[in-house]
């Protein structure tokens, strides 16, 4: 691409230019991206923090020092932990039947379908994560005259958690199930708790913090053990009372397979009913007034939102799991077809070094130089120009500069150099004074900070052999490779412009002959109307014209300019911004492509739908792909996500071996690439963010010189025998 120089507004189009700076989108995408991390970290939190279901089971417990002994050896509900502790008992002949770690979609509606049969109530405590995900199953328990309780958020051991955590475990629940339902409950059974005997201190801690949260405590005392699937038999064994003493039996309708559970429930509650034995709720069972009571409306609505925001979130991660894998396969595929491409270029390449463009071209070439500002490079372009072992005219057309640098061009009294002064007015304007005093049929535009190899002008014109091609692409190169930003450049204008050049030619469907080095038929471009000024990118707009005008456009990689890319983060910025917001008005300036047939038909259907997605779609989906990665990081699988971010920096790689291999380049650079990820890659898709923002609020943005540092030379000069080929 061309370097976009900041210039005044034409006089005739300065009326209706709008310069408008967009900010508030980044407020807009800060409030989003935290949005989407909060979602994210609460969703990774809620659902992959802990992991644990009642199949897991803890290690050996601790002292028990500090459990007062009317507890260790009291009743199963246990209240007032933190000031005066007491429990109470099931009374005789009464059975609660608890059921933890659902709802289940597939096992609790089996289960109540087995307690509706059977005309019996029990408490289900449920876990936080499955409420959220089955809230109807929830309303359905209490519709049908079931108590609730909760299990935790995420099924922690909350013993082993900070209080902060226990809390939030706790609090959470309580809304999630207030948003499901409408009611709260003050029953809590704490995750791998069983009897009162197995409290420890830690345990007991837990109790204590619940208590004063407003909690009553529920064990058990008759465990059926259903967690481990030993069998139906085993399981209605364990569930059956010895005697006739009140029991709370511990069985689960989630965490896992439960068909034996379902199967054992159905053949225990006949044969205790035939006992004499009764079916209770906890509340019931204890005597417990009132222990479900309804949601007040704050807790109501905080609930509602709560299971919202998670189930939205979940639906999020999903839909960035699909996204992530199609940004995946569509990167290797272009990866493989790029590298396939530029492998055909090669040969085709091979092939036309014979001859096959057609004769030689030795006609003499016009070459326009449009300077504004440019003293610090002027020279040596000027001069790399004048070596070159073509026969070639300088027309330097000085655009209103401010710093001599038509003096300094005068002063150099070169032959068969001419400088044009004219009125700052813009890139475009003096493209148009060069062609109108180029004496020649193919023309070559050079930006002012940009040197040729004493073949690039020979080099850049043999395509124009074959008459049907009317544009030629050269290889642009970085000069200033030094540190980390020229390096980066240095591998994006090798691996990716040029590999994405030959993809172009090979498809005959080339958008951008860059501003640095590319030839073009003087005819084609004055029957166009010239270079056209109602986009940024004059470059990508003229050749996006061309091809839909029948003419095709090519890419010579051996025709080799260097230029001076941008020095600084800020410079690199500003240069991007144009780049791609000039890239999108040409776009869409040239939609119309889509639906033609013939060299445009191509260029619109291959050429623009490429960049649509891989220089526009992509980048925009970049930051959410980074933010996943993250949560990847944090609660996924780390191993599996650094599996999978080092076999794309090896395919960027081995891309990045090829095209410097193709292009003749030392492959040294290419160590920089992993830093690259982290730095340079988030840079370009917020220029894309900010392009797609500027140009679908309808803003116009201004023309911006890039900075000039010196760093170019100029090649030593050809033999001057060929300069007595020049006449004109």
């Amino acid at each position: 691409m061309t370097d976009r120089r900041r210039r005044k507004a034409a006089p005739g189009r300065r009326g209706r230019t709008r310069q408008i700076t967009p900010r508030t989108h980044w407020l807009l995408l800060s409030v989003l991206t935290v949005t989407l991390a909060t979602a994210l970290l609460l969703q990774g939190y809620t659902h992959h923090m802990f992991g644990i279901t009642s199949d897991d089971v803890t290690g050996a417990r601790g002292r028990s020092d500090t459990v007062p002994g009317r507890v260790a050896h009291g009743g199963p509900v246990i209240a007032n932990a933190a000031t005066s502790p007491h429990t109470a008992h099931v009374k005789a002949r009464t059975v609660a039947l608890t059921f933890d770690d659902g709802p289940d979609p597939v096992w609790t509606p089996r289960v109540l379908d087995v307690l509706r049969r059977n005309h019996v109530h029990a408490t289900f405590f449920v876990v936080g994560t499955e409420v959220v995900d089955h809230p109807e199953l929830v309303r359905r328990i209490v519709a049908e005259g079931h108590q609730i309780g909760i299990h935790t958020f995420t099924h922690p051991d909350l013993a082993r958690l900070a209080p902060w955590q226990r809390s939030l475990e706790l609090r959470e629940t309580q809304l999630a199930v207030a948003g499901a339902t409408g009611v709260t409950t003050a029953l809590l059974r704490p995750p791998y708790s069983s009897e009162n005997d197995a409290l420890d201190d830690a345990d007991w801690s837990v109790l204590k913090q619940a208590d004063t949260a407003g909690y009553v405590t529920v064990l058990s005392t008759q465990d059926a053990e259903d967690w481990q699937r030993p069998g139906a038999d085993r399981i209605l064994a364990n569930a059956t009372p010895h005697g006739h003493a009140g029991q709370i039996v511990l069985m689960h309708d989630g965490g896992g397979d439960r068909s034996q559970t379902v199967s054992a429930l159905g053949a225990l509650i006949p044969r205790l009913k035939a006992r004499g034995f009764r079916f209770a709720t906890i509340g019931a069972a204890v005597g417990m007034a009132g222990p479900v009571q309804r949601a007040g409306f704050g807790d109501h609505l905080q609930g509602l939102a709560l299971i919202n925001v998670l189930r939205a979130g979940d639906w999020v991660v999903r839909l960035l799991g699909v996204l992530m894998y199609a940004a995946g396969v569509i990167s290797v595929l272009r990866a493989a077809v790029v590298l396939v491409a530029a492998r055909r270029h090669r040969r085709l390449r091979s092939k036309r070094r014979g001859g096959s463009w057609g004769p030689p071209v030795t006609e003499p070439v016009s070459v326009i130089v449009p300077a504004y500002n440019e003293s610090a490079g002027i020279e040596a372009a000027v001069r790399s120009l004048l070596a070159s072992d073509h026969p070639v005219e300088i027309i330097v057309v000085d655009d209103g500069s401010t710093d001599g640098t038509a003096d300094l061009v005068e002063a150099l009294r070169l032959p068969w150099v001419r400088v044009i002064r004219q009125r700052n007015a813009g890139k475009p304007a003096a493209l148009n004074t060069g062609l109108a005093a180029a004496t020649c049929e193919l023309v070559v535009m050079v930006d002012g900070d940009t040197v040729f190899e004493p073949d690039t002008v020979r080099t850049i014109v043999q395509p124009f052999a074959d008459p049907r091609v009317g544009a030629v692409s050269g290889n642009a190169k970085v000069v200033n490779r030094g540190g980390l930003l020229g390096r980066w450049q240095h591998i994006e204008y090798v691996v990716g412009f040029n590999l994405d050049r030959r993809l172009f030619d090979l498809a005959e469907c080339m958008p951008t002959v860059p501003g640095a080095v590319g030839a073009f038929r003087r005819g084609a471009l004055l029957d166009l109307g010239g270079v056209s000024d109602v986009t940024l990118a004059e470059d990508t707009d003229l050749t996006m014209a061309l091809c839909r005008a029948g003419w095709r456009v090519v890419y010579e990689e051996d025709a080799v300019a260097w230029t001076e890319a941008p020095a600084s983060l800020g410079a690199l910025w500003r240069q991007r911004y144009r780049w791609c917001y000039g890239t999108l008005q040409a776009m869409w300036k040239h939609r119309g492509a889509l639906a033609q047939r013939g060299p445009a038909g191509k260029l619109g259907r291959r050429g623009l739908v490429y960049l649509l997605l891989f220089q526009v779609l992509l980048p925009l989906l970049a930051p959410v792909v980074d933010v996943f990665a993250l949560y990847g990081l944090l609660f996924l699988d780390p191993v599996r996500i650094v599996g999978l971010w080092l076999a794309f920096l090896l395919l960027q790689f081995l891309m990045g071996l090829y095209a410097f291999r193709l292009d003749g380049e030392r492959p040294g650079p290419l160590w920089s690439l992993p830093l690259q990820q982290f730095v340079y890659r988030q840079l370009m898709y917020l220029v894309v963010i900010q392009s797609v923002f500027t140009a679908v609020s309808g803003s116009r943005l201004r023309w911006q010189r890039m900075e000039r540092y010196g760093s170019l030379r100029a090649p030593s000069p050809a033999p001057t025998p060929r300069e007595t080929t020049r006449s004109y």
